[in-house]
């Protein structure tokens, strides 16, 4: 269930909306050095008893590689420092995946790392003395790394930015309190779904992480209590800077889960971690606008507007091969289950929580949609990466715009999704029009990653096995 959506509310009077930030601007051309430096002694002044800094980049799981440092050596990361290029072609438990040609058979070669300017912030436990700092990779002929996330929505952004496009997204986080005690939930920390009244323990960790959300200058517009017990949904800002809102989601997702340990519990972001209970996803609210602020998806009459129409034929008609990416790995495609309010076709309505691609209740300058595949274990710097795909392909091609829902008939055409990785990983691989955008050597490298990742489980022989009479 999605919870009450993030209103865009005063979408075309935000000063920030187009406006990229400093950080942003210095990505488009070399590392500022200075600004650097200027980062570093602002974030000292306010924070003087900082012992540590966690240096990272994110893998293509979306998980922390890297190390700490300590702080005397800050500021010489002006001089940038090495990580092995091995870091994408790790699976979900760590290894390095040798078939992607990234490991030991090129002796695991590093390669500069340089800071991302704005990153440097507060870590969720012990704040005045630990700070982290996001990297970015480049390769061996010190440009942007092809492989990495992040440069490849960037790659893309720059893309629709060319043809005067901007588009706002929003973003909804879904995730689980579980106690690592491993009990059953006691009566007393029992949720229902859009509960006010929370337990003590649940309302104290949930304010703990808005606090440092707060300190880590992410800002948090709605905390709901979601479909199951235990399952809560976090709404970020929306915003045109798309790669601070990635940034900004893996910081959120790294303090709930050290805040959730700190008080005795595990946050959980797999998609479908009990079979009995709802799934958790990442849905992203999209507008789109033009350089002067217009918002293009707003309609002129009582209709929807012909851009808005055309973004969703593209949408759809990539989604069945996106989903390689937006359910990543063999528990993603758990959560495709009927009655779960998940999409299992590419499909679109009004105010519908049953289709991939929903227009909410919104007003007029608002317009905008709501995009429900992906789950709360996606990398969110390729799942918006993949949002955009389909937003380029379909203003730039003539697509048919399939029915919404609930006009269907039993002869209309229904586009199903695929519900095993396995099918989602072929579709995937031999789709050229993602080819063109995501890059060959990206999308053999996810394909060889994910395949060993999908192995590895299957290789196993699980308890159920075993207790067969036979």
């Amino acid at each position: 269930m999605n919870a009450v959506f993030v209103e865009l509310n005063q979408l075309l009077n935000s000063n920030n909306v187009i406006n990229q930030s400093n950080e942003q601007k210095s990505e488009n051309i070399l590392f500022d050095k200075g600004l650097f430096l200027e980062e570093v002694d602002h974030y000292l002044e306010k924070y003087p008893n900082t012992q540590h800094i966690d240096i990272y980049l994110y893998d293509l799981n979306g998980h922390l590689r890297g190390k700490r440092i300590d702080v005397k050596c800050l500021t010489q990361l002006v001089k940038a420092c090495y990580l092995p290029i091995s870091i994408y072609a790790m699976s979900l438990n760590g290894n390095v995946i040798e078939e992607t040609g990234l490991g030991k058979f090129i002796g695991e070669p590093d390669h500069l790392c340089q800071p991302i300017l704005g990153s440097l912030q507060p870590c969720a436990i012990e704040p005045e003395t630990n700070a982290q700092l996001l990297l970015t990779m480049k390769d061996d002929r010190h440009q942007e790394c092809l492989i990495e996330p992040r440069n490849i929505l960037k790659r893309i952004l720059q893309q629709l930015h060319e043809k005067n496009y901007h588009p706002c997204i929003a973003a909804e986080i879904e995730f689980y309190l579980q106690p690592l005690n491993g009990e059953q939930e006691v009566q007393e920390l029992i949720t229902q779904c859009f509960d006010i009244h929370l337990s003590d323990t649940h309302q104290q960790i949930l304010d703990e992480i808005e606090a440092i959300a707060k300190l880590q200058n992410i800002i948090i517009t709605g905390i709901i209590s979601e479909a199951s017990s235990g399952q809560y949904e976090l709404n970020l800002q929306h915003t045109c800077d798309l790669l601070k809102l990635c940034d900004q989601i893996m910081l959120l997702k790294r303090t709930i889960k050290q805040i959730a340990h700190k008080h005795g519990f595990r946050a959980n972001f797999l998609a479908k971690p009990d079979l009995l209970k709802a799934g958790s996803g990442m849905h992203f609210h999209m507008s789109l606008l033009d350089h002067d602020q217009n918002n293009i998806f707003s309609p002129r009459k009582d209709e929807l507007s012909q851009d808005l129409l055309k973004v969703i034929s593209g949408l759809l008609w990539l989604m069945p091969s996106s989903m390689a990416i937006l359910a990543p790995n063999l528990n993603s495609f758990r959560r495709f289950k009927t009655g779960h309010h998940v999409p299992l076709e590419a499909s679109w309505g009004l105010n519908n929580r049953n289709v991939a691609i929903r227009i909410p209740c919104s007003d007029q300058e608002n317009q905008r949609l709501e995009y429900r595949v992906a789950g709360a274990d996606c990398n969110p710097y390729l799942s918006i990466a993949m949002i955009l795909i389909g937003t380029l392909y379909g203003l730039t091609h003539q697509l048919e715009v399939p029915k919404q829902i609930n006009q269907l008939t039993f002869k209309s055409k229904h586009y199903l999704l695929p519900i095993e990785q396995i099918e989602a990983l072929k579709l995937f691989k031999n789709n050229k029009i993602l080819a063109e955008y995501l890059g060959e050597e990206f999308m053999e490298l996810w394909c060889t990653v994910k395949q060993a990742e999908h192995q590895s489980v299957h290789s196993q022989i699980t308890s159920i096995e075993k207790s067969w009479d036979i």
